[in-house]
């Protein structure tokens, strides 16, 4: 369900070789999910992953995700301490 979410998401991607010769890109429709690196695959490779990280801190901050529409609760399990 997240990794579809982040496959559309990367379709929407706008990337640009820039004067440096790095690329940037960029998901216009998600505010601060931006990537720039030095070949164009690396650049997509760290856009997934900004996006990623985006959603996480979504889920944890408990705040809307535009464009997908299930709610996610992730419970931490409690650790039994191990005494030897």
């Amino acid at each position: 369900m997240m990794s579809k979410f982040i496959e559309q998401k990367l379709k929407m991607a706008k990337y640009k070789l820039l004067k440096n010769g790095t690329f940037f890109a960029e998901i216009p429709s998600i505010r601060g999910v931006w990537a720039n690196a030095k070949t164009l695959e690396k650049c997509r490779e760290e856009l997934a992953e900004v996006l990623e990280e985006w959603m996480f801190l979504h889920i944890r901050e408990k705040k809307n995700i535009p464009g997908f529409s299930t709610r996610v609760n992730f419970k931490m399990p409690i650790r039994e301490r191990a005494y030897a």
